[in-house]
């Protein structure tokens, strides 16, 4: 339903605002068109993006990990840290669109848009919620999206772009960022040798972000899982030790999930 964030979006190569002429594209006064995919989603980008993103694989291990409910526990934890005004959301790094799409249920007058480079995330993004809509962007280039429109950035194991998230987010509005915090997953860190969370990330995300934005406060949300082997598999695969670890032989058992959550007010 890209329709419905249309409003807000610019022309990545000209900055010029987009209609929809007809079924298939968005195209600017200028003349760039920009062809809506299949399932819905239309591709911004102003050229051949650097990466692909998250493949048809994890994408679809993160499917079928998040619709078990695993992961609840992040989307209530983004809906405390959200404020209940109406106005457009983006997900930043939408992945299948499932956060977003349970922020707008608690959101009955807000719009969504989901950001992406991957194309397998974003076949499934642009259909999670009936006002949301998707777009294929890099999220380390310029957004196309217009200045201050966003009454929210939410950012879940994703890129932080400061200076973007700073020029499209309204002057009153917040940056929800949520990061893995230390402990997150640390079992299968330490059984299987999963990419381990950087110890100076807290530091980092704050210097990606500091010289744009303000932090209000920060929680940590923790939950013990008790996955089965075929959850464990599907864990692993929808994260980028998949491409690394074996998820033929692994076992189920007791996960710890820990993420931390930072609201951030525009500097």
């Amino acid at each position: 339903m890209i329709d419905v964030a249309l409003p807000y979006l610019r022309c990545p190569v000209c900055e010029d605002t987009l209609s929809r002429p007809d079924e298939r594209s968005l195209r600017c006064p200028r003349g760039h068109s920009f062809d809506i995919a299949r399932q819905g989603y239309v591709n911004l980008t102003a050229g051949r993006s650097p990466h692909s993103g998250d493949t048809a694989e994890m994408i679809t291990d993160r499917e079928t990990f998040l619709a078990a409910g695993h992961y609840d526990f992040v989307a209530r934890a983004l809906t405390s840290a959200v404020r209940p005004e109406p106005g457009l959301v983006v997900d930043a790094g939408t992945g299948t669109g499932s956060y977003l799409a349970a922020l707008l249920d608690t959101l009955p007058h807000a719009t969504g848009l989901g950001l992406d480079v991957s194309k397998p995330a974003l076949r499934r993004a642009a259909r999670a919620h009936p006002r949301a809509g998707a777009a294929l962007a890099d999220l380390w280039s310029p957004l196309p999206l217009a200045d201050g429109v966003a009454a929210s950035i939410i950012n879940v194991f994703a890129p932080r772009n400061g200076p973007e998230f700073r020029r499209v987010l309204a002057p009153d509005g917040r940056l929800v960022v949520v990061t893995p915090a230390p402990e997150h997953l640390h079992e299968l860190v330490a059984a299987h040798g999963l990419i381990r969370v950087d110890p100076g990330k807290a530091d980092r995300v704050a210097g990606a972000l500091g010289a744009d934005f303000v932090a209000e406060g920060a929680t940590t949300h923790r939950r013990t899982l008790d996955l089965s082997d075929a959850e464990i598999r599907t864990l692993i695969g929808m994260t980028p030790s998949a491409r690394h670890v074996p998820l033929d032989a692994l076992a189920g058992g007791t996960v710890t999930a820990a993420v931390d959550v930072t609201v951030y007010r525009p500097a």
